[in-house]
């Protein structure tokens, strides 16, 4: 197998939101780079529960419960 058909990894600290760090194996960066992370599990709301916009019933309830009350019968 060719030698430069391999990524180079390295070991790279990964800084979450609330300040714990890691240390993980990766392409990005160079050795000893550190990834300072805006979103992460502890902080992004598909995690967390946050306020979420969730449709019950789907797309046709949604328009029924907009527009079920026209008619064109006079």
């Amino acid at each position: 197998m060719k030698a430069e058909g391999h990524p180079d990894y390295h070991i790279i600290t990964v800084k979450m939101t609330d300040g714990t760090e890691y240390q993980t194996r990766s392409t990005w960066g160079k050795e000893g780079d550190v990834m300072s992370l805006e979103i992460d599990p502890l902080s992004h709301p598909a995690w967390t529960g946050g306020r979420q916009q969730l449709q019950e019933g789907g797309r046709v309830a949604a328009f029924n419960k907009r527009f079920g009350g026209l008619s064109l019968k006079k």
